[in-house]
């Protein structure tokens, strides 16, 4: 029963250090009686809490926003008549529904609902059309819920493109929005962007109010190995790579926060991040559903919407907000917006992932809330969570913490054929392992699970990392040199293919570029083959059509004379990212900077890993503090010093 270990975990004395961890592991993981199914959780939870908010969604994020709310009796009777629905249209337990949808209530519903009946596979609406149809292709859906023509929203225009090359794809349900706006203004959308009539689409919520929600009608036994969902990594290659959880890695993974962030039923936690990514779906969807608390949807969009970023401390006030999670560059925004008098009391804690957590950030946003910002590590292929800071112990800058109890993590090294070797040792570089109840057990396609595991069970993260004599570990950077947008993983190497794919093309590297709004951005350098000329616009036009998400699309190219190489003709990108400051710097202050006016130098940090010290002459101090917020989000940043 959840109720039982919910009280378990509120027994124990709060983390504060590896070993305090290692006595909660004394206790096997079953005799804290977790349930074993995600509808099993929620089931015990609306059995505990009936009347309690479960869910309550803003569709607007203005300040005074009560939003729609449902119960815990209303939310379970939701999530099984949809089970119910998508059971009637031949779902089982091995049937995929996926949907493409922004945060609303109705996603909860098919979340849920999709995985009491079979399984869920969440995808980025914002992906292309012909990613989608491969993700889909991959997965075998056979329903998709998607969001009816609405402003701003491009879904249904994509269903549309794609529906002929999903073969399996045998009924389209879509929520219209409209529901959720005044009368007046519902009906004038309506008017200009009438909701579609075709024999393979119908409404959702008409769909699933022909079903009761008393009971599922099909009795099935759901079991803890059965797989839940298929989420997709990443988001950025050509062929889909999905990862498989069963429903004991969702629920295990929902409940090992709760050792360290401890939310009870009084507790309000808000979702931001969209619903396709793990981290909503387990930090802010599973966690509280566990504990009887309420989720606190925050709009269709998100932290993409602005009335609710310009109102955020005033949103933290009205609905009691007691935990949220975010991404650094949402962190960093929020240092813009000054709290006033808005009263935040009720935040415990806050958490941020994704991405490195600079300093600077880190630091200003605890002054200016006096709240707890917690950095913590996790991927998809770990269902969400692996490691994070102690709520109640020494928060480290820079680490990402801790391993949550009953999950592990190793650092090692690994051969020049990709071999274990050993075992690092304190504060040494290596490559970084997890395993634990929460980690999947291989992608959907074998030919991706070559060289992802080690010793057994433990799964190669991609990323280097070291650990220190207390046991937190630091990320000491990326192995595949990922670009890290907003928290999104973007890999160059998807790029570089792209380009050079085109004729003209002799060679192609992609980094990150400084953004103070994301973090990083995309861009190229490419090299020419002799005799053959190609502008930077046509090659960004080039990968405009060839990559799938536009979010990986370069913002920048820029044609030099050779790719800088390493003396063993490996590309070596600190080059490139030098120059990627420089030019950002350089727009920034609007002239060129020459060479004994700017230098970059890049160095290995025991305490923070890789990092570059940015050096700009005295005679641009004045546009310091500038140039810094300019540089303050972007992970192979650490430093913006004025030379004498």
């Amino acid at each position: 029963m959840s109720k039982r270990f919910v009280e378990k975990v509120r027994a124990l004395p709060a983390i504060k250090t590896l070993a305090d961890i290692k006595a909660i592991e004394q206790t096997p993981l079953d005799e804290y009686e977790l349930p074993d199914s995600t509808l099993e959780l929620i089931r015990n939870s609306a059995a505990q809490y009936p009347d309690r908010t479960a869910l309550r969604f803003l569709m607007t994020g203005e300040a005074g926003e009560d939003g729609f709310a449902y119960s815990y009796r209303e939310f379970l009777y939701k999530i099984l008549q949809t089970a119910n629905g998508f059971e009637s249209l031949g779902i089982g337990s091995r049937d995929v529904v996926s949907f493409l949808l922004p945060s609303l209530p109705q996603t909860h519903f098919t979340l849920w609902g999709a995985e009491a009946a079979g399984i869920v596979n969440p995808i980025n609406p914002l992906l292309e059309p012909e990613h989608i149809a491969g993700i889909m292709n991959g997965a075998g859906t056979r329903v998709l819920v998607t969001a009816a023509p609405f402003p701003g929203l491009e879904m249904w225009d994509k269903v549309e493109q794609l529906r002929a090359q999903i073969p399996t794809l045998e009924k389209v349900l879509y929520v219209d929005l409209c529901q959720f706006l005044p009368a007046e203004q519902a009906q004038q959308i309506r008017a200009q962007m009438p909701l579609p009539q075709h024999d393979w689409c119908e409404d959702f919520d008409a769909f699933i109010a022909r079903f009761p929600g008393d009971r599922q009608l099909s009795g099935r036994v759901i079991h803890k190995d059965d797989t839940a969902s298929l989420f997709h990594t990443g988001g950025t290659t050509g062929t889909p790579k999905l990862a498989p959880h069963s429903h004991f890695n969702e629920v295990v993974n929902g409940a090992m926060p709760q050792f360290v962030l401890r939310h009870d039923e009084h507790s309000v936690l808000m979702c931001g991040l969209p619903l396709f990514h793990v981290n909503a779906v387990v930090m802010t969807g599973l966690l509280p559903l566990l504990n009887g608390s309420e989720i606190l949807l925050a709009t269709p969009a998100g932290y993409r919407n602005q009335a609710l970023m310009q109102n955020f401390w005033k949103v933290v006030e009205r609905h009691k907000v007691s935990f949220f999670s975010a991404v650094p560059a949402i962190y960093a925004g929020l240092l813009q917006l000054p709290v006033g008098n808005a009263n935040i009391s009720s935040l415990q804690n806050v958490l941020s992932g994704g991405a490195p957590l600079p300093v600077a950030v880190h630091q200003a946003f605890e002054k200016l809330t006096r709240i707890p910002l917690i950095e913590g590590f996790g991927m998809t292929e770990g269902t969400c969570g692996s490691t994070t800071n102690p709520a109640a112990g020494e928060r480290r800058t820079g680490s990402i913490g801790l391993p949550l109890p009953f999950s592990d993590v190793r650092v090692v090294e690994l051969g020049t054929d990709g071999e274990l070797v050993r075992d690092c040792d304190v504060d040494e570089t290596g490559n970084l392992l997890i395993r634990g109840p929460n980690v999947f057990k291989g992608y959907t396609d074998p030919s991706k699970n070559t060289d992802i595991w080690y010793d057994g069970d433990w799964f190669n993260t991609g990323d280097l990392a070291r650990r220190d004599a207390e046991g937190y570990v630091w990320l000491t950077g990326r192995a595949k040199d990922l670009i890290i947008r907003g928290g999104h993983n973007i890999d160059p190497q998807m790029i570089e293919d792209v380009l050079h794919r085109h004729p003209a093309v002799a060679m192609a590297a992609a980094v990150g570029k400084p953004c103070d709004r994301v973090g990083e951005l995309p861009v190229a350098y490419v090299s020419l083959r002799p005799g053959v000329a190609a502008s930077p616009q046509e090659l960004i036009d080039f990968c405009a059509e060839h990559i799938a998400e536009r979010a990986a699309v370069p913002k920048d190219l820029w044609i030099i004379d050779a790719i800088p190489l390493t003396a063993v003709g490996k590309v070596f990108k600190p080059t490139l990212r030098r120059d990627a400051i420089r030019r950002v710097i350089e727009e920034r202050l609007g002239t060129a900077l020459a060479a004994e006016d700017f230098r970059v130098e890049v160095s290995n940090c025991k305490q923070h890993g890789q990092r570059a010290d940015v050096f700009i002459q005295h005679k641009y101090a004045a546009r310091q503090a500038e140039l810094a917020a300019e540089l303050a989000n972007y992970a192979f940043y650490s430093e913006l010093h004025i030379a004498q």
